[in-house]
């Protein structure tokens, strides 16, 4: 049987769990970063042509202003379906049901999903 310091494991444990903290922290920065591409898009997402977004230029006033929005949505996956389609909450909404009608796919809707609950 083997026996490792107690300082030996720390540092493989460090080792080992380093990459996948990375890892992780890379993929939510390039989904912030393709979410706000795709929310500043009037291809696409076109957030602001309803709502106001830090950043963003002539925004529309339709929509209430995307600020705050981890104080108003706890829970990310119900942002998550208000982006997918608002009607279920709000049937006389003007917001398109973007994953509903397939105007973004499900990993735009993820990224738009971060980028809009970082703010």
């Amino acid at each position: 049987m083997r026996h490792f310091s107690f300082h030996t494991l720390l540092l493989a444990i460090c080792c080992a769990t380093a990459p996948v903290a990375s890892y992780a922290e890379s993929k939510v920065e390039s989904q912030l970063s393709s979410g706000k591409a795709l929310a500043f898009s009037q291809q696409k997402g076109n957030c602001l042509a309803c709502h106001l977004i830090a950043g963003g230029e002539s925004p529309g006033n339709i929509g209430p202003p995307l600020i705050s929005m981890k104080l108003r949505y706890p829970d990310k996956q119900v942002l998550r379906l208000r982006i997918w389609n608002a009607a279920q909450f709000s049937p006389n909404t003007p917001m398109p049901p973007f994953g509903k009608h397939h105007i973004l796919t499900e990993s735009e809707i993820d990224d738009v999903v971060e980028f809009v609950w970082s703010l």
